[in-house]
C-alpha cells in the first residue's frame, strides 16, 4: 500500500510503508495550507491503525503554520517522529518551540529504532 494510490495526487505524498514497528510516511516539497490535503490523510490515516509513525521529510523544502499545526495534531494520536528535517524545518521547529515537543530524527532508521 502505498501513499500514492491512497490520497489525491498533489505531488506531496510520495509513498507511505511499513517499517519495523511503526508507518513511515515519505513527503516532499513545499508544505503549506495549499498543499497539505493529502499529506494530512496520510498521517491521520496511518496514525488510526499505528502506533508509531515516521514522517520522512527528506525531501521537504518548506513548510509553514499549517505544516507545523498538522504535525502537532497528529502527534497527540499517535508517537510521531520526524525524520530529516532540513535547515529550513529546524529553523522552524526552533523559532516556534516545536522542536521540545516533536522528536526529530537524523534519517529514518533512527526515527525506527529509538
Amino acid at each position: 500500500m502505498t501513499g500514492a494510490e491512497d490520497v489525491p495526487g498533489d505531488g506531496v505524498v510520495e509513498d507511505s510503508y511499513a517499517a519495523g514497528p511503526g508507518w513511515v510516511v515519505v513527503a516532499r516539497g513545499e508544505l503549506d495550507q495549499d498543499t497539505l490535503v493529502s499529506l494530512e490523510e496520510a498521517l491521520t490515516a496511518a496514525a488510526d491503525r499505528h502506533p508509531m509513525v515516521v514522517l520522512d521529510a527528506t525531501a521537504v523544502t518548506f513548510g509553514d503554520s499549517s505544516f507545523l499545526n498538522l504535525l502537532l495534531r497528529v502527534r497527540r494520536t499517535t508517537a510521531l517522529r520526524i525524520a530529516a528535517p532540513g535547515d529550513q524545518l529546524r529553523r522552524l521547529f526552533a523559532l516556534t518551540g516545536a522542536d521540545t515537543v516533536l522528536s526529530l530524527y537524523p534519517d529514518v532508521q533512527a526515527a525506527l529504532d529509538a
